[in-house]
């Protein structure tokens, strides 16, 4: 299948690190901060000498303007740095780009301090300046977070150090956990992303062997990966007092745009529903070992971790007849199903698609070197992005792959903002994305007759449940962490338990005594530095998409419009603003039910057939 699979062309980008067009980038990166510092030291100048002669107004319309240009620049090179380091993690040329990209990137953040402080100092003009330049209306948002931010800064040289020593700290730390992951292989060379993917086997006992070597794997390397999530989690602790940040969380939560009330809201009507998703792992347990679909010799009622995923028979005899979910696909047969779904909620979304397709968008192959997972990255240069999964051939690929072109449709409908608007916040990143899902899915669903209908409320429900089960598993372990991590250090075996904990908290009697205390290990999320609490956001994104989802079918063709429209704004407010443009309350627990019960009804019909 690797003679069929795509990897990703980075040409119209640059043609290769090594090459003038990449030098003069750079260039023109170092020449754009040039002229960023001379604005800097002009309007310094000014405050500290002639005050009542500075035209901040119009200087900052040229600012911004600058400012502009420099964002585009450094979101093109930082893109097209870690897209070139993920499919080779061990190119020493591509590390090194990496390192030198976010090292030069810090006189960009240090000059983001000093017009932070500066607007804070003018902040009594911006009224005149909206009035004289109502062009920047758009940007009103965006600069009150700005002067926000201030109150959580340090001096301008604590910040600059703080920057430098996170290059061989945090960031460091979570690129050796990428290293060790995407490294890792089995004695026959089988990599780690190949044998994570054994969780999708219709083989029970491939499944579990699968598993205890995937524990094996981490186990053997628990050492590293506990330092490099000790010391990042550490060292993220220590900035967050030097910042004034109560807690993590409470950072998390302004980067993300989105308010306590509102997590508090999500969080709690997530709780409520742990019954539902755990009848739903006990209905599949139940199944799986009616049908001899599973190797879990436990007697508890729950499911087997390693069964999350595994594909169900359509009938008690074991039987399987879905061509559709059981066949192994070919990626020209990927390409055209999921086109073909898109066009049916939006030619424009189709179209996005084919071109993305075509145009040499997308890594898919899975290779020694390669990161896990997958993701879509943007490119302000052109205006275009790049999509990396790890293509095997399951129906979940073709929903990985619906995922992830959601993500680069959304910024799709960018094209004309400014560069700063491209940066929405985490909750509202995952929103296009699951909703492309949901398309593909619900389609699905709404065609099959009887005998296929469980296998793919099934396909549909290990992924929600993904989201809205496994991610609050994340939450509770991430803030425990947080909370552990303040009083010591934390060792393997600390983070083993904290993460029994919090999966008991979460999967509860919904699993049997075959769990994953290693998944603390393997997921990127809690290895991040520009964002603590890499979980909610997705719980965010699903219920969102679902609430969505069901506005779309009430309204229908004509909703594709609002949709896009919708994905163009999400980069200029707040998530309690633009939920509020499309008619949702998002601090309420009751709009975050309205989402969960379409996932309520699905479990009650998968149940009733599972058990019959």
């Amino acid at each position: 299948m690797n003679n069929t699979i795509p990897r990703w062309n980075l040409d119209s980008i640059f043609p290769g690190l090594d090459t003038p067009e990449y030098r003069q980038a750079l260039a023109d990166y170092t020449a754009g901060m040039d002229t960023i510092d001379k604005l800097l030291d002009l309007a310094d100048r000014f405050t500290r000498e002639a005050n009542s002669n500075f035209d901040f107004a119009k200087w900052l319309s040229s600012f911004l303007d600058e400012e502009d240009k420099l964002l585009s620049q450094m979101g093109t090179l930082f893109a097209y740095a870690y897209t070139s380091y993920s499919t080779d993690t061990t190119n020493p040329a591509y590390m090194n780009n990496l390192s030198h990209i976010e090292k030069i990137s810090i006189r960009a953040q240090q000059q983001g301090l000093k017009f932070n402080a500066m607007l804070l100092a003018h902040q009594t003009s911006l009224d005149e300046f909206y009035r004289r330049f109502p062009q920047y209306e758009e940007y009103r948002y965006h600069l009150n977070e700005c002067i926000e931010e201030t109150k959580h800064q340090m001096s301008a040289q604590e910040e600059k150090l703080a920057a430098d020593l996170q290059q061989t700290g945090g960031d460091a730390w979570g690129r050796l956990q990428e290293q060790i992951i995407s490294n890792l292989h089995d004695e026959n060379g089988k990599t780690f992303n190949e044998i994570r993917n054994e969780a999708y086997s219709p083989d029970a006992q491939a499944r579990k062997d699968a598993w205890k070597k995937e524990l094996a794997l981490l186990e053997a390397n628990r050492i590293a990966l506990a330092a490099s999530l000790n010391n990042l989690k550490g060292e993220t602790i220590t900035l967050n007092k030097r910042r004034h940040w109560e807690n993590a969380l409470d950072r998390s939560l302004t980067t993300a745009r989105v308010s306590r009330k509102t997590i508090d809201a999500l969080i709690g009507a997530l709780e409520e529903a742990l019954p539902m998703w755990r009848q739903y792992f006990q209905a599949k347990a139940q199944l799986l070992r009616a049908t001899g679909r599973t190797a879990s010799e436990s007697t508890d009622k729950g499911l087997a971790f390693y069964d999350l995923f595994a594909p169900i028979a359509d009938s008690k005899d074991g039987t399987n007849n879905n061509e559709l979910l059981e066949k192994k696909w070919t990626f020209a047969e990927a390409r055209d199903y999921i086109i073909k779904e898109y066009n049916s909620f939006s030619p424009d979304m189709g179209t996005f698609a084919a071109h993305a397709f075509d145009s040499g968008w997308i890594d898919a192959e899975v290779r020694p070197g390669k990161v896990g997972g997958a993701y879509d990255e943007d490119f302000p240069k052109g205006h275009q992005s790049r999509i990396l999964t790890n293509f095997t051939g399951t129906f979940s690929d073709i929903i990985t792959l619906a995922h992830e072109l959601g993500h680069a449709y959304h910024f799709s409908c960018l094209k004309g903002k400014a560069p700063r608007f491209f940066s929405y916040p985490m909750t509202l990143a995952e929103t296009a994305s699951t909703f492309a899902e949901t398309i593909v899915k619900q389609d699905m669903l709404a065609q099959a007759d009887e005998k296929d209908k469980i296998k793919i409320l099934d396909l549909d429900l290990q992924d929600a449940a993904q989201v809205l089960v496994d991610i609050l598993c994340r939450f509770y372990f991430e803030r425990s962490v947080f909370e552990a991590r303040a009083k010591g250090e934390l060792n393997a075996d600390d983070f083993c338990r904290l993460m029994r904990e919090a999966q008991e908290k979460s999967y509860g009697n919904g699993l049997n005594e075959e769990r994953h205390e290693y998944m603390w290990a393997l997921k990127s999320h809690y290895y991040s530095t520009g964002f603590d609490f890499y979980n909610y956001p997705y719980a965010f994104g699903q219920l969102f998409a679902a609430g969505l989802y069901a506005r779309s079918r009430k309204e229908g063709a004509s909703f594709a419009k609002t949709y896009s429209t919708l994905l163009a704004d999400t980069g200029s407010m707040s998530c309690e603003a633009l939920c509020q443009k499309a008619g949702f309350d998002i601090t309420r627990k009751d709009f975050w039910q309205e989402g969960i019960a379409m996932y309520a009804k699905e479990v009650s019909l998968f149940t009733s057939l599972a058990t019959a």
